[in-house]
């Protein structure tokens, strides 16, 4: 039984249900009771009262694009951690993708994912399976039995699917399962054994560069497998400026085209990975600085329909390696928040578009509950500080990884308090 809680006084931040004002909200039993003005509802006997003056009052974020490492890699992530992480950024959800050990493309890894994450996670858990068995590119995997195990979308993210008619089959065949493809877009034989992005910086370094149209000519394929099959396939982790500009006019067209991209991506440049900073390194890579403006300006119009955070925790033996040896990826799941916090504050974001971003379009994108504060749903609530400051240090880290190149960034805003079904996983709040 979960005590019922009474949030106050909070800014109830909610685009699905057009709201944005000054509201308490009342959870009782795991679902939202009323979302009323302030003081219209006292809330049953033992209900426990929250002040929220100051705080967003949200729905819970959900992460659309995460890697939680179990099975198979335990030393970097589990599914405990993992989603103790996301609690402690805010989300209430997120989406663990394939490339575990064994490969989820059966059954059993998904049942082992939603076994493991009823028991011990603090956050839901939405298994992704791959798109081929193995996720080696060959033959399709089996997406029925798989959609019947839970899993809610199909990629082989980490490795591109080379085979363009292999892709087609995916799409149609996933389509039938109501099943969405995400698209891992590289074209290996431009990245291959790349490093960082392709460019000046890259040759001063001596090292191998990935040119961005390794990305840029598979989203073109992706988008003219989509509109050709009439099927829907998301874009995932997009970083350079003509892959928005292709999807932004791929949407003009009417392609069922949805997707992505990382705070890395609208944050950081490629300068981040000077004097080898392995802790910047990932795939795809950091661009140039007129990537970074694309990508911002791709979350402001629309193009882009959701900030996930591509979390990807590796062990300091993956990072502290020469810059070429070194795996790609960052965890990310805990300044999500404070990042997008800050597009918001330069004016690039609405509070309510950084919501959608958040929460609202990766609940509809990917088919699942939430994304809302409606009356009767269930009380998946994150509350924010906007002005909460805070150094992200080490010691703060709930992932069981710290490769992340924003340690020891100071921040402003900040997720206090994540509630799932109306139990609070993570909290930052006094009292």
């Amino acid at each position: 039984m979960v005590a019922p809680l009474l949030l106050k006084n909070g800014r109830v931040i909610d685009p699905a249900n057009g709201l944005d004002g000054i509201r308490d909200l009342l959870l009782v039993e795991g679902k939202i009771a009323a979302v009323t003005l302030p003081g219209e509802v006292d809330g049953p006997a033992g209900v426990e009262t929250l002040d929220l003056a100051g705080k967003w009052v949200v729905p819970g974020l959900i992460d659309m694009h995460v890697h939680l490492r179990e099975p198979g890699q335990e030393h970097k992530e589990t599914i405990e951690t993992g989603t103790l992480a996301a609690a402690a950024g805010g989300f209430t959800a997120v989406a663990c993708m394939p490339n575990t050990k064994p490969v989820n493309d059966n059954e059993a890894v998904t049942q082992l994912i939603l076994a493991k994450a009823a028991a011990r996670g603090s956050a839901r858990v939405y298994p992704v399976g791959a798109i081929s068995s193995g996720s080696r590119g060959e033959a399709l995997a089996e997406y029925g039995e798989m959609k019947q195990a839970g899993v809610v979308a199909v990629t082989d993210d980490g490795l591109p699917v080379v085979n363009s008619q292999l892709m087609r089959r995916a799409l149609e065949y996933a389509g039938n399962h109501e099943l969405l493809v995400i698209s891992h877009a590289e074209e290996p034989t431009l990245s291959q054994n790349g490093a960082m992005n392709d460019g000046a910086l890259a040759t001063r370094l001596g090292l191998r560069g990935i040119p961005h149209v390794a990305e840029e000519i598979m989203v073109y394929r992706d988008l003219a497998l989509a509109q050709y099959t009439g099927r829907p396939i998301h874009i995932a982790h997009v970083s350079t400026r003509e892959s928005v500009d292709l999807i932004r006019r791929a949407k003009a067209k009417g392609v069922a085209v949805t997707a992505e991209t990382a705070p890395h991506y609208f944050t950081l440049t490629e300068a981040a990975v000077d004097q080898y900073n392995t802790r910047a390194k990932m795939n795809p890579p950091l661009r140039r600085q007129a990537d970074v403006d694309a990508i911002r300006q791709g979350l402001r119009d629309g193009t882009l329909d959701a900030i996930a955070t591509d979390h990807a925790p590796h062990s300091e033996l993956d990072k502290d390696v020469e810059f070429d040896l070194a795996a790609n990826g960052i965890i990310g799941l805990e300044t999500a928040v404070p990042l997008t916090l800050r597009l918001v504050r330069e004016g690039i974001l609405e509070a309510g578009g950084m919501i959608a971003l958040l929460s609202v379009n990766p609940a509809r994108i990917l088919g699942v509950g939430g994304g809302a504060l409606s009356v009767g749903a269930v009380a998946d609530v994150t509350v924010i500080d906007p002005e909460k400051e805070f150094v992200y240090g080490p010691e703060a880290v709930h992932s069981k990884s710290v490769n992340s190149p924003f340690l020891g960034w100071q921040f402003k805003g900040k997720a206090v308090l994540t509630i799932l079904a109306g139990r609070v996983t993570y909290s930052d709040f006094p009292g």
